[in-house]
């Protein structure tokens, strides 16, 4: 997979507390992140993979990367399919 990178001309964001909210400016909709998606999206900076994002996952959480995998493949096809990472 390619080096992940956020599309920041298609959204704002701001953080409360341990909350990220993206709101995507052509339709408004918004995006509400925590946990390990809030953890995922500061991530993505335009230099990691998803190999590269699930390694400093499993990192930061102290999980085994099987525990972790499939919840972050799932959250970047949301966030691709919304246009906010490419």
């Amino acid at each position: 997979m390619s080096v992940l990178a956020k599309r920041p001309d298609r959204f704002t964001e701001t953080e409360i507390d341990d909350e990220v909210i993206v709101m995507r400016l052509d339709t408004g909709e918004f995006f509400s992140m925590t946990d390990t998606a809030a953890a995922t999206w500061r991530l993505i900076d335009g230099s990691r993979d998803r190999a590269g994002l699930l390694r400093a996952l499993v990192d930061e959480y102290g999980v085994k990367e099987a525990k972790i995998a499939a919840e972050i493949d799932t959250f970047l096809v949301e966030l691709r399919s919304a246009g906010l990472v490419s």
